[in-house]
């Protein structure tokens, strides 16, 4: 399934991908014929969740678990959240496309089953508008099982990094200095959390990568809301036969379950309860 934007006057044509088999998530994220997702050039896990997931240009990690797996609390039987948590590879339900002049949606409901034996359902909507090609993702999560659990949520957007020079820049407020080389520090991987809510505008942080020659000289501007996205990570990876970065608006600080339940950042919504996210990324 494939949520194309062209703009009628041929400044805009982006293809985005979407991954009906997996959370409504993307795989291509085509401009010009120049596909931003890293593709092949990503390391492996060991998870077929995940290893389907990562090629593409963005995957969703949570709902119930972010990043690396760890055991589920109070489980007898020594279950662990998985890799990067339970959403991924969960097909999308009652799909609904719609177009017209003005823009491009795509909406579904994504059940979930939860590593702790609970669930969850995903309602997302996908907006392209074609006339400024700014692509919107709006997300809502509720808990629909029994118990109360801690809501999580990460969004892996993953760059080719082979289309970035030297020249290529991390820009935004939250940074350091408000700008860092795309390959910032030494070696081949690394990755770093930084708060994001301090410093954004109206509830919404920025951070751009840019400028990409293929892609004209454009930059790409990831916008998220940070009242319940407060972080941004960011990870690359450029070790043997790797060439990926990802721009990453998390829920939570760069820290393991125990100590975020125990500092109470990590905390319980009930039955019923939903949660909201927001992103938002367009070239220019």
């Amino acid at each position: 399934m494939t949520l194309a934007l062209t703009a009628e006057n041929g400044v805009h044509s982006f293809d985005i991908a979407l991954d009906s088999q997996s959370a409504l998530d993307l795989r291509e994220a085509i401009f010009r014929g120049i596909n931003l997702a890293p593709g092949s050039a990503i390391p492996s896990d060991g998870d077929p969740r995940i290893d389907r997931a990562l090629p593409g240009f963005m995957f969703t990690c949570g709902p119930d678990h972010i990043r690396h797996p760890e055991a589920v609390e109070g489980a007898a039987d020594g279950r662990r959240y998985p890799l990067h948590g339970s959403l991924s590879s969960h097909p999308a339900k009652d799909i609904f496309f719609e177009e017209d002049e003005s823009e491009v949606v795509c909406s579904a409901r994504v059940p979930v089953g939860l590593a702790n034996g609970e669930t969850a359902e995903l309602q997302r909507r996908w907006r392209a508008d074609r006339q400024t090609g700014l692509i919107i993702l709006e997300d809502d999560v509720t808990n629909t099982g029994t118990r109360p659990w801690p809501p999580v949520a990460m969004y892996h957007v993953n760059f080719n990094t082979r289309l970035f020079d030297e020249t290529t820049r991390l820009t935004g407020a939250m940074l350091e200095g408000g700008s860092l080389p795309w390959r910032f520090d030494e070696g081949d991987m690394r990755i770093f959390c930084v708060s994001a809510a301090e410093t954004a505008e109206d509830g919404w942080a920025d951070i751009a990568i840019g400028p990409i020659a293929s892609l004209g000289g454009r930059s790409l501007h990831l916008r998220f809301r940070v009242n319940t996205l407060p972080y941004l990570q960011v990870w690359r990876n450029q070790s043997a036969g790797c060439h990926v970065m990802g721009l990453e608006p998390v829920s939570h600080r760069l820290a393991g379950r125990s100590e975020l339940i125990a500092s109470g950042e990590m905390t319980d919504f009930m039955p019923g309860e939903t949660v909201a996210y927001g992103l938002s990324f367009e070239l220019r």
